[in-house]
């Protein structure tokens, strides 16, 4: 049995696994596997629900023969309070207690209710100048991390790590070194998430609650089609003007103008803070599985005027033994990849 941790991704609507191993110092896929998040998915306190939960997590592995029972799972960026913070370049026993003070000004909940976590991105050269290091700092409501760790306990897995879904996205698309300026936007179910990469390292993060399921109730909406129908056309037709007319690109225009305008914002952000910096933002890295929409990165290039692309994780790897269709279709993966990457770190 393997020891190495599986990624486990839960959104709202599909549940998916990866597993990798090493072979001649490259990844490579052991076993993939998607299957649909029960109705009431994570959401629901019921005991029944989270057992049906955790019986699907044990369904989905048995067919996929994932047998290791140690798991990096990702919390939903919708529910966690992730931020980018400069604080004065403070030693690991200093930051640990200034660390809460800040925590206050970012969380609007209890300290006394959230988890936190967190890690230095970037210290000061010379600490001497009065420099700042820039630290990641994630706040998960504990209840939550607590409902995660009681359905993969039912389901017979022990949690190695927790992150957010974004934090696992940016893994297994940007390198370590030499990597264009970015930024990596994500489209998951229920949100969107956006981080700029500068020199291979985050500095800034951000979450709307802006996403697939409200993609697909706009198309239902503006064609009377249910919410099944449409996510059929959504991934068939796109939002391509030569689709149908265009007619799906009208539908959901609303949706995706309200990211387009938050990526306008960051960039924005980006622009003043780093004003001195003579590498601009140069790509946009579209993630997720609802960055398959036909036509979705040509609508990001010519809104945002940034070259815009749909990122595969397998294929950024040099990950080439697996079946064509989930190579092709790997961005639904990113966040298990992610996750499962960690194990390599």
């Amino acid at each position: 049995m393997s020891n190495r941790p599986f990624g486990l991704d839960i959104s709202a609507t599909t549940m998916k696994a990866v597993l990798l191993l090493e072979e001649g110092g490259k990844l490579g896929v052991s076993a993939i596997a998607q299957s649909p998040t029960p109705p009431r998915g994570m959401l629901s306190e019921s005991p029944f629900d989270q057992q049906d939960m955790a019986e699907s997590i044990r369904k989905m592995m048995d067919e996929a023969k994932i047998t290791t029972p140690i798991v990096n799972v990702a919390l939903p960026d919708s529910q966690v309070y992730t931020r980018i913070i400069e604080m004065p370049s403070l030693s690991d026993k200093d930051i640990a207690s200034a660390i809460y003070w800040e925590a206050e000004q970012y969380i609007p909940l209890p300290l006394a209710n959230v988890t936190l976590d967190w890690n230095i991105l970037k210290k000061p050269a010379n600490d001497a100048n009065g420099g700042k290091m820039e630290v990641l700092l994630v706040g998960a409501p504990t209840i939550l991390i607590d409902k995660y760790q009681k359905v993969l306990t039912l389901a017979g897995l022990s949690i190695n790590a927790i992150e957010t879904e974004i934090l696992a996205t940016i893994r297994p698309l940007v390198t370590p070194n030499h990597f264009p300026n970015s930024m990596v936007v994500y489209i998951g179910d229920l949100s969107t998430s956006f981080a700029i990469i500068k020199e291979s390292t985050v500095v800034f993060t951000y979450s709307i609650a802006a996403g697939g399921i409200a993609i697909n109730r706009a198309i239902a909406s503006g064609f009377g089609f249910t919410l099944a129908q449409a996510e059929k056309y959504k991934n068939t037709y796109g939002i391509s003007e030569h689709s149908l007319g265009g007619k799906i690109g009208k539908a959901t225009e609303p949706v995706l103008t309200s990211i387009i305008i938050e990526i306008k914002k960051a960039l924005a952000f980006y622009s003043e803070k780093y004003k001195n910096d003579d590498v601009p933002i140069q790509q946009i890295l579209l993630s997720g599985g609802n960055a398959k929409l036909p036509g979705i990165d040509l609508f990001f290039a010519e809104n945002c005027g940034i070259e815009t692309v749909i990122a595969n994780p397998l294929r950024l790897l040099g990950i080439e033994k697996a079946p064509k269709e989930i190579l092709d279709n790997a961005f639904d993966y990113t966040v298990a990849v992610g996750l499962a990457m960690r194990a390599y770190e």
